[in-house]
């Protein structure tokens, strides 16, 4: 039996999802890196981008989120998000929209930090846009 570990995906409005996973890959802000079961504690911010949950049934969800905390235990992994949204039910004026904002926020940038934080968004959400099933 593969074994498996305890994912919740938790966003300010509402518990997402509560179950089983045998691996997820999860955006941090370092880089992207791969939970299993019995993975190493860790807690990482994460960046704009996809987490890839892969349910101990069998199946896949790709969830966009905005930014967020992962919390790894060797038996759990909560991810506490500010923004998720599945990707089979984004909607593309809203993709569109959020594209929009962050093409203003890079103009808009003060000082470099803030332009590449705008820019790392940028490119995060145009990649969603990519991938979105036709």
């Amino acid at each position: 039996m593969a074994k498996k570990f305890k994912f919740e995906l938790v966003s300010p409005e509402r518990l997402l999802i509560s179950s089983e996973a045998s691996e997820v890959l999860v955006p941090g802000s370092e880089g992207d890196f791969t939970v299993l079961p019995e993975h190493a504690p860790v807690l990482s911010t994460l960046r704009p981008g996809v987490i890839t949950v892969d349910f101990s049934e069998g199946a896949r969800k790709h969830i966009f989120v905005r930014s967020g905390l992962a919390d790894v235990s060797p038996s759990s992994l909560t991810i506490l998000a500010q923004q998720a949204i599945d990707l089979d039910e984004i909607d593309r004026e809203w993709l569109a929209e959020q594209i929009r904002n962050a093409e203003e926020d890079v103009a808009d940038a003060e000082d470099e930090d803030k332009r590449t934080a705008a820019q790392n968004t940028l490119d995060r959400l145009r990649e969603i846009e990519q991938n979105l099933p036709a």
